[in-house]
């Protein structure tokens, strides 16, 4: 007997292990590790994944395995280790794990169907279950006495596809296509025989002649300018012949991207990639560190390592951060690999995703470029993965499992034998401090490849503005400056830096602020519909004419949302043209590429945004980045702030002056005696490393302590204290010293969605056994989250103390 072992899609502690169910005769020689079965659970059918095939098992009777999903495995080998791995780090089930590995389609509910290649020829019996259709439903093939090893090979031998009907949205797209149904010479005398006046169907039949291959009939007509009814006719008369096909969806339009050329690198490059290349050629896992200023080559060097991966006939994943993933960034790997590239991420449609996630499977493609996500890419022959922009917190998952897409990507490799390398102007410090110690392979990059210079900074100290009676947002200077780059056709970048600073309301006479009723928090002013929002749990209501506190009418706004600084810069320079970049204005998809297309064609002078502008963008034109409030998130309650801060002004201010221009940047600020803005403009990376390093050392804080969070949520206020209190003292009996544990105490947001929420935050120098303590506080109160609603999340990498 065969037995499978499954694990069962039921997110519940008490069923986090796999469960043995036999395999029917039918499905014996088509079931293998990494595919999806339908099993019997108690009372119910639920899906499963199958991890391992066994010959026994210690349990005497067996359910059989109801049915069979997939007869292409939807998990390799190697990331069903890693989902165990995974699982294991984050302290997540295992169910969890192996689900981030796939694409949304295949977690909603579907039919089947079984569609057949355009040219194949099936053997006969499917031929006969086929009946001339092009697609059948699944069940008839279920219905028939056909084994499933026969469909099996006939998918193998690209014969026929098994697709995926999602309910809620089609994952496939199909196309009419046209091909002659006659020999040349046939083609050639039924155009003796038209006559004179059927001169679009003349012109269509030459061009058939000349080229015979298949095309779509909606670039046929567009092409000849005709109607369906001159395809129609020639349909009839028997010379050619329509089809459906499936088309992959491609968001990009693949043959408007020039090709490009490997570049010539700089001597600084060169010594850069050789350690790489190295690594590649002997299949040794290496950790490499490539920080590099903005616009010193650092896509260059990515390129032509996965040039080398590729003539090794190896894989290569590119992780890029969500927002830079800008078609100028695509182009780049489109230009340089053409169609071997897939793309991925979440401007994309669930069908665009899935069929991108096929091409990968199919092994249609060699590189993928996308984001976090993209970690999980079903490769089996891996050679390299690159994360650009390392220090971007958006690699870190924030809901199980809370995974890092660096440590993913340093555990394939290390599994796998092959170089990772991270690219950043302004690494994390747990990375730098890694490379300063030996552990990973640090190269530097310090100048621009264009030996251009970096642009010069200025801070403006806003105190000063405010004392000179200027009341305004924009300093002088700064007016002086864009008034300046207007008169000269120059185009400007100007940077809100918004995080943890929204517009609330506050009365002036009692300070009442108005906050949401279910979450301990301002509710943020939404202009465009005159209405307060809650930005944790969607409450929203009217604007108040008068304080319910105090009632005075002495109400009003602050705050500097982006809205607000397009008004008053349409106030102030009425000439310039502004267009907004922010999350209202990017909502509708394709709405980020049509705002940078329309800069980038010089059809506006400012681009005004929130941080999703300041990196990866490359406009010839801008020679001016104004940072407006650059120390807003200095007063975050985090210990990170600083870092936050110094890397998004360096990352800002590489975005003027990358061309023949000359650039400027000016950051306004309220604190501009603080390192990390003094440092960031004079582009001072290792002194700021110093000075922060000595912060960290101080406060035991990474790189020299890890850390863990533990978050208790509840509706009750004293379930959560009393629960809290109770964790803290069952893990002070367990940890060694020098482990500090910090708290119980309330989270920075103290209530979200009517549910109280504590925290502790254990930081350690080494705990080899902190999972398994965690764990055991898991299972001692495991009854009262299933039962009682109690929340306990564990966040072993936290990057948001909030």
């Amino acid at each position: 007997m065969k037995i499978a072992k499954v694990i069962v899609d039921v997110p519940a502690s008490a069923i986090d292990q796999t469960f043995d169910y036999e395999i029917p005769e039918r499905y014996r020689h088509v079931l293998t590790p990494g595919m999806r079965v339908i099993v019997p659970f108690g009372p119910r059918k639920i899906m499963g994944f199958v991890v391992k095939i066994t010959a026994e098992s210690s349990f005497k009777k067996l359910k059989p395995i109801s049915e069979v999903l997939d007869l292409v495995p939807v998990l390799t080998e190697e990331l069903l280790d890693l989902g165990k791995w995974l699982a294991h780090q984050t302290l997540s089930l295992s169910i969890t794990a192996l689900q981030v590995m796939l694409p949304q389609v295949l977690k909603s509910k579907y039919k089947k169907e079984i569609v057949r290649a355009a040219d194949g020829a099936l053997a006969h019996e499917l031929e006969d279950l086929f009946a001339g259709r092009d697609a059948i439903p699944f069940e008839l093939f279920e219905e028939s006495t056909l084994s499933y090893y026969q469909l099996k090979k006939a998918v193998e031998a690209g014969d026929l596809a098994i697709e995926y009907i999602v309910e809620s949205k089609i994952t496939k797209k199909f196309e009419t296509m046209i091909r002659p149904k006659q020999e040349i010479h046939l083609l050639e005398e039924a155009i003796a025989e038209l006559p004179k006046t059927a001169k679009k169907q003349h012109a269509i039949l030459d061009y058939l002649i000349e080229n015979p291959e298949e095309i779509s009939q909606k670039v046929l007509l567009s092409k000849f300018q005709t109607s369906n009814n001159t395809i129609k006719t020639l349909v009839e008369k028997n010379l050619l012949e329509t089809y459906r096909k499936e088309v992959f969806r491609n968001p990009y339009d693949d043959d408007s991207i020039i090709r490009t050329k490997p570049l010539e690198l700089t001597e600084e490059q060169e010594q850069a990639i050789e350690p790489i290349l190295k690594s590649i050629e002997q299949e040794e896992h290496e950790v490499f560190l490539v920080h590099g200023v903005t616009g010193s080559g650092k896509t260059e060097i990515y390129l032509q390592a996965i040039q080398e991966v590729i003539h090794k006939g190896k894989e290569a994943i590119v992780l890029v951060p969500e927002i830079s993933l800008t078609p100028q960034m695509v182009n780049r790997f489109k230009g340089r690999f053409g169609k071997n590239v897939a793309v991925m991420h979440s401007a994309l449609s669930a069908g665009e995703k899935f069929d991108e996630w096929r091409k990968i499977q199919r092994k249609e493609v060699q590189v993928v470029v996308g984001a976090r996500s993209a970690i999980f890419s079903p490769f089996e022959n891996l050679g390299i993965i690159i994360i650009d922009e390392e220090h971007e917190t958006s690699y870190k998952q924030e809901d199980q499992p809370r995974y890092h897409a660096r440590d993913v990507a340093i555990e394939r490799g290390k599994n796998n034998h092959f170089p990772v390398v991270l690219g950043s102007a302004t690494p994390t410090l747990e990375s730098f401090a890694r490379a300063d110690k030996g552990v990973y392979k640090l190269a530097t990059l310090n100048k621009r490849t264009n030996d251009k210079p970096m642009p010069e900074v200025i801070t403006v100290d806003m105190r000063n503005e405010l004392h000179a009676g200027n009341r305004t947002m924009f300093s002088r200077l700064l007016m002086d400056k864009i008034a300046d780059c207007l008169a000269k056709g120059e185009q400007i970048v100007l940077l809100l830096n918004r995080r943890g600073y929204s517009t609330f309301i506050m009365c002036r006479d009692c300070g009442h602020v108005k906050e949401c009723p279910h979450c301990d928090i301002a509710l943020t002013y939404h202009k465009n519909n005159n209405r307060l929002k809650c930005h944790y749990c969607s409450y929203e209501e009217a604007v108040p004419t008068i304080c319910p506190e105090c009632n005075s009418d002495l109400i009003r706004y602050f705050g500097t949302g982006t809205q607000r600084v397009e008004e008053a810069l349409t106030q102030l320079i009425p000439e310039a043209r502004v267009l907004r970049m922010d999350v209202d204005t990017t909502r509708r998809k394709g709405a980020h590429e049509k705002i940078l297309n329309q800069f980038a064609e010089k059809k506006a002078d400012i681009l005004l945004g929130t941080q999703m502008i300041a990196k990866g963008l490359d406009f010839e034109n801008v020679t001016l980045v104004g940072v407006l409030t650059a120390d807003s998130m200095l007063h975050l309650p985090d210990f990170r702030s600083s870092e936050k801060t110094f890397q998004l002004l360096t990352q800002v201010s590489g975005r003027a002056g990358r061309h023949d221009l000359k650039g400027e940047v000016i950051v306004q600020t309220y604190t501009p005696e603080h390192y990390s803005i003094q440092l960031a403009s004079q582009y001072n990376f290792s002194e700021f490393y110093m000075k922060e390093m000595a912060m960290r050392r101080a406060f035991k804080y990474p790189p020299y302590f890890y850390l863990a969070l533990i978050t208790i949520t509840h509706q009750n206020h004293v379930k959560v204290v009393q629960t809290a209190q109770q964790i803290v003292r069952m893990l002070q009996q367990k940890v060694h010293q020098p482990t500090v544990i910090l708290g119980p105490t309330p989270s920075p947001i103290p209530r979200i969605k009517d549910r109280y929420r504590y925290q502790c935050v254990i930081k350690y120098k080494h705990e080899p056994d902190l999972r398994k303590y965690i764990q055991e506080i898991n299972k001692r109160f495991a009854e009262e989250v299933r039962k009682n609603d109690l929340q306990i999340i564990v966040d072993m990498q936290p990057y948001h103390m909030m």
